[in-house]
């Protein structure tokens, strides 16, 4: 558990240094320059990503620790609030109306991921990761309204077809996470067998 605990930590914390410190990325920037800094960021989310992912496989198979059983329908609800995070996942480097309208496509994404697998997932390791992902892009949000100039991140030039794209292709990737990727990446189907 130790290990998600420090993946979380350092993931969500390099993730948060806008939230919390917005002064330091200037800082950092001013000092390293641009290149170096963006490095560094990558670097220490990679190391996050990699420790939380060995965490949450070794927490899940070593004697979890169950907080509560949740309902086998609630398996429903949870593939349904699924449906849209893969789309939006895309809608936040493809500027259209899906990208307008949802504001911020990629925390929208990560909310309804979190809470979704909150749903099936009751394990200490599930509230962990998926309770620390949903309390952190609710942070965010709320620190992004605040926040004056929120740069929107690189992405591709707007054109008409950026909604078609990203909900055909995101619902493409959803059917391949359901039938395939899911159980292969993760060791659990969503819809059972």
């Amino acid at each position: 558990m130790s290990l998600l605990i420090a993946g979380l930590l350092l993931f969500l914390g390099i993730h948060s240094v806008a939230i919390f410190a917005p002064g330091l990325r200037a800082g950092a920037v001013e000092r390293l320059g641009l290149w170096p800094w963006k490095g560094v960021y990558s670097l220490v989310a990679i190391a996050g990503f990699a420790l939380l992912v060995i965490g949450y496989g070794q927490a899940r198979m070593q004697a979890p620790i169950w907080l509560y059983q949740p309902p086998a329908g609630l398996r429903h609800l949870s593939m349904l609030l699924m449906l849209p995070v893969f789309p939006l996942l895309l809608a936040a480097y493809l500027p259209g109306r899906i990208q307008r309208a949802a504001k911020h496509p990629m925390l929208v994404a990560t909310k309804l991921w979190a809470l979704a697998h909150l749903l099936v997932n009751g394990g200490l390791h599930d509230v962990l990761l998926f309770g620390g992902f949903l309390a952190w892009a609710v942070a965010d949000r709320i620190s992004v309204k605040r926040r004056a100039n929120v740069v929107p991140p690189p992405g591709a030039p707007a054109t008409a077809w950026n909604d078609a794209i990203a909900v055909v292709a995101g619902l493409a990737l959803y059917a391949g996470f359901v039938v395939w990727l899911h159980r292969a990446l993760i060791g659990v189907s969503p819809i059972g067998g």
